[in-house]
Order: C-alpha cells, then structure tokens, then sequence
C-alpha cells in the first residue's frame, strides 16, 4: 500500500495525521472549549437535531457572537480539512459518499468518546455540522481539483 502512494499522498497523510491530532486536541484536552481535567458527573446529549443550533441562534445576544460561532461554524470548520484529505489519501473517497459517510463515522466515534468519558457533550447538531464540514471540505477538494486541471490544460497549449 505505501509503494504504490504518491510523494503528493504520502504528504496528504502528513497532514491529514496532524490534522487528526489538532482535532483529538480540541475536542478532548482544549481547556479554551471548556475541557477540564475533571469529568461531569452526569452524561450531558441531545438527540433533537437544530435543537442547539437553534439554541444557539436565539440566545446569540446573550451568549454572544463569539460562542454563536464557535458553535455552529467552528464545528463545520473543523471538519473541513477531513472532507479535503480524505480524497487526497484515499482514491475510494474521490466519491462523494464515502467522504460524507467517513466524516460522519469520524464525528460519530468523537461524539461518543465525549460521551462515555464525559467529556462535553453528545450532541446530533455537532453531528449533522461536522458532517457537512465534511462535505464542504470534499467541495473544496474538487473545486482545487478542477483548477489545477485548468491550469494544466493551459501549460499544454
């Protein structure tokens, strides 16, 4: 499998690697997201989808912007650099549901850790915007892609 990967993959795996660890990072240790050293005492989730969203969107001049944000597009933010390298390391995610379907599993698996270890909070919103940050990554991929094909046709001519 490493033989035949390209220096361009192998690099692709450099930094989707690190990009794994800033996010294990973030959502595990960051004491800037609220991550302390001690655990809740009582499971925190929601299983409502847009129930935080919407939370978040009504209270946004209470909670204030920053939070506001934070929440809703930093979620999707996170995930973009998984929606974007997961095609650059692995040919079956140049499709785009196998990129949809890791980035929901990959965000699945970080809901649940946070959940049994009581690490913030299991939450079907964080869910539903990580795995679209996942899909816009995988956009962003393609949209990279067609320019260098672009680029690569004019070098030609």
């Amino acid at each position: 499998m490493i033989r035949n990967t390209t220096k361009k993959q192998k690099l692709g795996w450099v930094l989707f690697i690190m990009y794994l660890v800033l996010l294990v990072y973030f959502m595990f240790f960051a004491e800037s997201f609220g991550r302390t050293t001690h655990a809740q005492d009582e499971y925190a989730y929601n299983l409502t989808l847009f129930k935080e969203i919407r939370r978040f969107y009504t209270y946004r001049n209470q909670l204030g912007m920053e939070a506001f944000f934070l929440n809703i597009f930093g979620n999707v933010i996170g995930f973009l650099p998984c929606g974007f390298f997961l095609p650059v390391v692995s040919r079956r995610s140049r499709k785009w549901y196998n990129t949809f379907l890791l980035s929901f599993c990959l965000s699945l698996a970080i809901e649940t850790v946070q959940l049994v270890f009581k690490v913030g909070s299991f939450d079907v919103d964080d869910l539903f915007l990580n795995t679209m940050g996942g899909i816009l990554g995988y956009f962003l991929y393609q949209a990279v892609q067609m320019v260098r094909r672009k680029l690569r046709a004019r070098k030609k001519k």
